[in-house]
């Protein structure tokens, strides 16, 4: 009996070690995560896997976060470090990272040249308030970025979102957010050996190369950049991915727009800036302070309608606004200018619901139109993407509009047309406007394959082209382009680059990698307030208790022993 025991003890050791052996030999050679959080945190996206795995030579990333920070900036550090090791088991040895801190040496004068020098190569620095070994709060710079090196190229990235509206916390939390997207977004882009195209349509006064120079500068980084004129040409729009109409003056021909419609038709994408009324500070400024606002209609109504969207030919105001400077000083004495709010620039919301607007900042518009979703046609879907804020209303259109209407007491309770669509995204299968109309004059004998209903695909309408437009300024060495969304009155950078960026991006990939932007990891942050009132309460219980009730466990252990054994 004894011996049968022990043989079965014995075979059932030997089962339990080579089972043992066997998990370990597994584990070794398949690799396997379990991500058991509940916003999926440490799940890379498929477009990830697809990036790293195609990589076929060595990204080296330098990551400028390291050193003392302040303990927010240290938990970005560790998400990245996490980031970098999940990308390294998917790409292996193509994929070099290591962190630097800029701040090491000792010597002032080169720590300045160092941050020159990562400010010269695109990092921008921030500075943070932190407590020394003394409890003294000390002021640091840190560069929350990273520069990508692929072959002979070089990209940098900056990491920290920086939205005004929001605090400390969520803006790091959002950073953390977009740590995969940006960068994947920076490695695509630095590897990238085939580049898509995007044209700007010109011929019917669109905004000219100055007026989009910033955003085309941007743009370049990404994808190769045409300027094209339709003219007579059916098919010169095919080479092209995404095509951008921003801010037409002059009516579209009949024949211009059977091209864009065909374009669109066999699977082209399209990013609107249209402008339905004619008005701009330029001529408010160059007058008497007062300008006629009136309909610009650029013959693209029924396009746009047949397609789902009708741009109404109206003016938002919104209590929500940028602010222009005006002259304050008394007449004869020198000019004072003072910033006042404009309700003809609204400050536009971007919905978190959608990866081209997730985390943006408010963007800038200047005398933009309400958008009408039209149609139930269920094979497009329609999603709007931007709109003015609860405090806004409507003004029709011809109308008079004066600068001096900044000193005019607004009543609150005139601003009752709230949520105001200002950009809409449409995907899906579309119909062509000249379905069932004469094409002889248009086509004129050219060889051309007619469709009436396109296959899936998208584009974004926009009621403000100024949305996309950078200032302008003629000096003595040339011309200077103001960054995409920069207020000089205010010197805030808005949040109208990236919209359009994100809006190129999500149009021309397919592969996803515009989605990962979407996703959103749950904020825990203490209540400060309740943490203060409840503070010895949680002392004691974290503290005091514990030892309590091992002590009552030793008293009634003992006492029982006693009654037990006595």
């Amino acid at each position: 009996m004894k011996k049968n025991l022990k043989k079965q003890n014995i075979t059932q050791l030997l089962i339990a070690l080579g089972i043992i052996l066997l998990i370990n030999y597994i584990s070794s050679n398949k690799y396997f995560r379990l991500d058991l959080t509940s916003d999926n945190r440490y799940t890379l996206s498929d477009a990830t896997h697809h990036i790293l795995d195609s990589l076929n030579d060595v990204v080296y990333i330098e990551i400028y976060l390291d050193g003392e920070m302040p303990i927010g900036f240290q938990r970005m550090q560790k998400s990245i470090t996490e980031l970098m090791d999940e990308f390294r088991v998917i790409a292996g040895d193509n994929i070099q990272f290591t962190f630097v801190n800029p701040s090491e040496s000792s010597d002032e004068s080169k720590r300045n040249a160092i941050y020159q020098d990562l400010y010269q190569r695109g990092l921008d620095p921030t500075n943070v308030k932190d407590r020394d070994e003394e409890g003294g709060m000390v002021e640091k710079m840190l560069f929350p970025g990273a520069i990508l090196s692929y072959a002979d190229k070089e990209n940098p990235i900056n990491l920290l979102v920086n939205n005004p509206g929001l605090s400390a916390e969520m803006n790091l939390n959002n950073s953390i957010q977009a740590l995969e997207y940006e960068f994947i977004d920076a490695i695509r882009k630095i590897t990238a050996t085939k580049r898509k195209k995007v044209a700007f349509i010109e011929g019917q006064g669109e905004l000219d190369e100055y007026s989009t120079g910033d955003i085309t500068r941007a743009l370049s980084e990404y994808y190769n950049i045409d300027r094209v004129t339709i003219k007579e040409h059916l098919h010169i729009l095919e080479p092209y991915d995404v095509v951008i109409i921003a801010g037409s003056k002059e009516k579209f021909s009949e024949k211009s727009k059977f091209i864009i419609d065909q374009y669109i038709m066999n699977g082209g994408k399209v990013l609107w800036f249209i402008e339905a009324v004619n008005i701009s500070m330029d001529s408010l400024s160059t007058g008497n302070g007062t300008s006629f606002a009136f309909m610009n209609d650029v013959n693209l109504g029924d396009q746009l309608f047949k397609y789902g969207v009708r741009v109404n030919p109206n003016i938002i105001q919104d209590i929500q606004c940028a602010v222009i400077p005006i002259n304050t000083a008394i007449a004869g004495q020198q000019a004072k200018f003072t910033p006042a709010p404009w309700l003809y620039f609204p400050l536009l919301n971007a919905p978190n619901s959608n990866s081209i607007t997730k985390n943006l900042n408010l963007l800038k518009s200047e005398f933009p139109s309400s958008i009408d979703i039209v149609g139930d046609k269920s094979g497009v879907k329609k999603q709007v993407i931007l709109y003015s804020s609860t405090g806004s209303k409507l003004l029709n259109v011809p109308l008079m509009v004066s600068l001096s209407e900044v000193k005019d007491q607004s009543d609150p309770r005139s601003f009752d047309k709230p949520l105001n669509p200002i950009a809409v995204l449409m995907e899906g299968e579309f119909e062509s406007v000249f379905t069932n109309r004469p094409l002889k004059e248009i086509t004129k004998g050219q060889d051309f394959t007619f469709k009436e209903k396109s296959s899936s695909t998208k584009m974004i309408v926009v009621s403000d082209a100024d949305i996309i437009r950078n200032d302008v300024k003629q000096r003595a060495d040339g011309v200077f382009l103001s960054p995409l969304g920069y207020d000089r009155y205010t010197q805030q950078t808005y949040g109208n680059k990236e919209f359009v960026m994100n809006a190129v991006h999500y149009l021309v990939d397919e592969s996803g990698v515009l989605d990962i932007r979407s996703r959103e990891f749950k904020l825990r942050i203490l209540d400060k307030e309740k943490v203060k009132k409840d503070k010895t309460a949680w002392q004691f219980v974290n503290t005091v208790l514990p030892v309590l009730i091992i002590l009552l466990f030793g008293f009634y252990t003992s006492y029982k022993r006693r009654k037990k054994y006595t």
